[in-house]
């Protein structure tokens, strides 16, 4: 793997050059690319990363692939059912891979290890998960594409994508129908179009449900940017992940409660499981594997969460 940094445009250099220069200076083994064209034929680099504006995400992806290159995104990785339609048909042509970064299991430790403990079997089969992603919204420092849908997605589609993979990933399924779906703006009226507040219902295809909200209300009291949390509800058992933070108690995250048959244990988990997706995930893109996730599987989160988003009734 190539070792570039992949600034995408000669504007971005233009009008963030302080961000470009603090990241050089934190990663001194990168250097910046004044084009996107000069990344994407640069035969060093097998693997493209981008967290660009949502709305421009699927088209990229579709140029990383048609240069050659495997690509790996933020979330939420596309805005529209008809880009994921898109992706998919360039997987097929190319055989590359089209990673997506669902980091609110990928890359906090006390989510990993709820998902190593399912598979072990300490609670059973998985019948019923329950998730909030709240954030803060931090709205005088947000740029003007934040605000509206057309751009990032509706907020289903966004911070809703965290939660809809983890549901598949913990109950092991393979698709769901979302049921039911809300979106509103409660607090920011000046912003009309802007979603703060988001909830949706689904059922996997085997059986199991899920309910989740995802929220920018979390106050400026809470000493992190977000109360997120997970309960997994199986036959022999429940599981609650405290991601960030465990409120008034600790202000360190990662811990996660067991409750079953053999009684009830707390684990603190920070840096004690690592995040084993980022090292398969190379690894699949260098062996044509699949260890990390399966394509299948990111692209049908990312469908679920824009048709929760499309199906979404909007509360005035």
């Amino acid at each position: 793997m190539g070792e570039r940094l992949a600034i995408v445009s000669k504007a971005y250099l233009s009008l963030y050059p302080e961000k470009v220069k603090k990241f050089m200076e934190a990663y001194p083994n990168v250097s910046a690319a004044a084009s996107e064209e000069e990344i994407l034929q640069d035969a060093t680099i097998d693997l493209v990363a981008s967290a660009n504006i949502p709305v421009q995400r699927g088209p990229l992806g579709l140029r990383v692939l048609d240069a050659g290159k495997h690509y790996f995104v933020d979330k939420p990785a596309f805005t529209a059912l008809e880009q994921i339609e898109q992706a998919k048909q360039k997987v097929e042509e190319t055989g590359l891979k089209w990673g997506i970064y669902y980091s609110e299991r990928l890359h906090v430790e006390s989510a990993v290890f709820a998902g190593q403990l399912i598979e072990e079997g300490a609670i059973g089969r998985v019948i019923s998960v329950m998730g909030t992603g709240p954030h803060r919204a931090n709205a005088n420092s947000r740029p003007e594409w934040f605000f509206d849908p057309e751009q990032y997605g509706g907020i289903l589609t966004d911070i809703g994508s965290h939660q809809i993979e983890q549901f598949l990933h913990y109950t092991n399924a393979k698709s769901a129908k979302v049921l039911h779906s809300k979106v509103a703006n409660y607090n920011f009226k000046q912003y009309p179009a802007f979603q703060d507040y988001g909830d949706a219902t689904l059922v996997a295809d085997n059986g199991a449900t899920f309910y989740f909200r995802v929220d920018w209300f979390t106050p400026d009291g809470l000493g992190t940017w977000g109360d997120g949390r997970v309960t997994i509800l199986g036959t022999e058992g429940y599981i609650e992940v405290r991601k960030y933070i465990d409120i008034a108690r600790s202000n360190e995250g990662n811990h996660l409660y067991l409750v079953n048959g053999e009684g009830e244990t707390h684990f603190q988990l920070t840096g004690k499981v690592g995040y084993p997706f980022f090292g398969e995930f190379i690894l699949d893109c260098l062996n044509g594997t699949e260890n990390a996730m399966t394509q299948e599987h990111a692209f049908t989160a990312a469908a679920l969460c824009v048709e929760a988003q499309e199906k979404a009734i909007k509360i005035e």
